[in-house]
């Protein structure tokens, strides 16, 4: 048998840190150990303050696995002036999060099923899911405030 891969997520709710098995945390909703507050392990990795990198493999887990709050999705190439632009805003907004929405990025080139998914045809293109569904679509450069507000009309 071998042994878990363990993660330690901090709940959103009341902060305290929780040790995750991430094998079980496909199939069972993780929940604090504290405040039985549900724990995103997907969102885990975007606590440190960046957007957390996703993949055809990990989005149904990372995005629309999350219950409760935003997931906000930027679906890029590495290739694309504009995306390089909208990058530092991401990363301002990830900071800025405090638990209360995801930031994610998608490289289309290496992720191809899911942008074929949700129909991406150009890019920068940014989705907002919110517990398992679409909510909102940015297509472009946005400015900060633009995507903001979408992710406030969707808290």
């Amino acid at each position: 048998m071998s042994a878990a891969t363990m993660t330690i997520v901090t709940c959103p709710n009341c902060g305290a840190k929780n040790r995750v098995d991430e094998s079980r945390a496909q199939h069972e909703q993780p929940r604090c150990g504290r405040c039985g507050t549900s724990l995103s392990v997907g969102a885990a990795g975007a606590a440190g303050g960046h957007p957390l990198e996703v993949t055809d493999a990990t989005f149904q887990r990372d995005v629309l696995g999350v219950r409760g709050k935003p997931v906000l999705v930027d679906f890029w190439a590495a290739w694309c002036g504009p995306c390089r632009m909208l990058a530092p805003t991401l990363e301002q907004l990830a900071s800025e999060a405090n638990g209360r929405y995801v930031i994610a990025k998608l490289n289309v080139d290496e992720n191809q099923r899911t942008a074929q998914q949700y129909n991406v045809s150009s890019i920068p293109a940014m989705m907002i899911f919110k517990d398992g569904k679409k909510v909102d679509e940015l297509i472009g450069l946005a400015p900060k405030q633009a995507i903001a507000a979408s992710l406030q009309n969707a808290l």
